[in-house]
């Protein structure tokens, strides 16, 4: 069993930052991958990134590359979403979920494990 909360959420302006932090419990996680996903209103939950076991292989959606950066510290079970250059599009319910390999996925129907999430709002 694994258990995700996540944290870091909040209002900030266009342009701005923000770091999303996944606290996880369970003795697997080092041996998981481990994605950040987010659903805007209306809207499907879309894939942002995703993170191998070791935290040596990412890959991100086209939309967010190169001004989100995700990480990981096994040794601390935390998985981190660095969110720079903000975008009121940004604007969604963002969730941490683990699945039961170590490579990562972009499909949701892939992971397991998910946390509650945490709202991240973007100010024009």
């Amino acid at each position: 069993q694994v258990q995700l909360v996540e944290s870091g959420g909040g209002l900030v302006q266009a342009g701005g930052s923000l770091r999303l932090s996944c606290a996880a419990s369970g003795r697997t996680f080092s041996m998981r991958a481990m994605g950040w996903f987010r659903q805007a209103p209306g809207k499907e939950r879309e894939f942002v990134s995703t993170i191998n076991e070791s935290g040596g292989s990412t890959y991100y959606a086209t939309s967010v590359k190169g001004r989100f950066a995700i990480s990981r510290d096994n040794a601390k079970k935390m998985v981190y979403l660095q969110m720079n250059s903000l975008k009121s599009e940004d604007t969604a319910v963002y969730y941490c979920a683990a699945r039961p390999t170590s490579y990562g996925s972009r499909f949701p129907s892939e992971y397991s494990y998910w946390g509650q999430g945490t709202q991240v709002t973007v100010s024009s």
